[in-house]
């Protein structure tokens, strides 16, 4: 790879990573667009580890207190709001890693198509656009959901395995269709971005480790320090704007881009 394709594909991964505009669907178009090379699962690897990163760091204070609270609900310690938010987060983990572990060739082969992106984008995008136009002006935070919110939210994460629906953006829309806060679905659904990232690229460094091909490693880091702060920066500036403009930008630009992929492709 040359330097500027590894500045593009870092750069989309972080952006994409977290933006309800689906990452999977960039990374597919950005080959399929242009006369560059597979990546390799390498920087695959990098990219997610990047945006990972990003996540942690910016959620860190929230995470530490999270974790004290779980561990201690496992010990009797009681249920707080940090610990039941952990245990939410990974409650709602549970059906995308099973669905997504049990149809993963299914997922990787046959549906990553420009067509079936196309029709996602346009699709879920509708509906991220009703989500956020009914919301509620004095919605619920990420601390006020219960197990009927949490698993609604679960299974429509799933639909993220479809590439273009995108797993930000499938989850904002169920927890905006539950009467949640703009900024109180987007923080949950960044929350349950660290273990399905984390989970993903486990499966991918160990594909890395089966084929054993060499890695070239200044592309690696310079692509994980790439995603990592692009990915950091949406997230900031996300929230930021959400709060004052909402969801429809987000979701003009999904139709736009799905119908232009449509008729290109069709």
């Amino acid at each position: 790879m040359d330097w500027l394709q590894v500045a593009v594909l870092s750069i989309v991964q972080g952006l994409t990573e977290f933006l309800p505009i689906s990452s999977s669907a960039h990374l597919i178009l950005v080959p399929v667009l242009t006369a560059w090379e597979d990546q390799g699962l390498a920087f695959d690897v990098a990219l997610h580890i990047g945006s990972l990163a990003a996540v942690i760091l910016y959620f860190r204070h929230e995470l530490i207190r999270m974790s004290i609270s779980w561990a201690g609900s496992l010990r009797g310690g009681g249920m707080d709001q940090d610990a039941r938010l952990g245990w939410w987060v990974l409650l709602a983990t549970v059906p995308v890693c099973v669905i997504g572990f049990a149809f993963r060739d299914v997922v990787a082969l046959g549906m990553r198509s420009p067509i079936i992106i196309g029709v996602s984008l346009i699709g879920f995008g509708l509906v991220l656009g009703y989500a956020d136009w009914r919301r509620r002006h004095d919605g619920r935070s990420e601390y006020q959901l219960g197990l009927k919110d949490v698993l609604f939210i679960g299974g429509a994460q799933v639909l993220a395995l479809i590439p273009g629906t995108s797993r930000s953006g499938i989850t904002i829309t169920a927890a905006l269709l539950l009467g949640m806060s703009r900024e109180g679905a987007a923080r949950f659904s960044f929350l349950l971005s660290i273990p399905v990232i984390a989970l993903a690229g486990g499966l991918e460094i160990v594909g890395l480790i089966r084929e054993a091909h060499e890695v070239d490693w200044s592309t690696v880091v310079v692509g994980a320090v790439l995603s990592g702060i692009s990915a950091y920066l949406c997230i900031h500036y996300f929230l930021i704007f959400i709060k004052r403009v909402g969801m429809q930008p987000f979701v003009v630009y999904r139709l736009l881009l799905g119908a232009w992929l449509l008729w290109l492709f069709w």
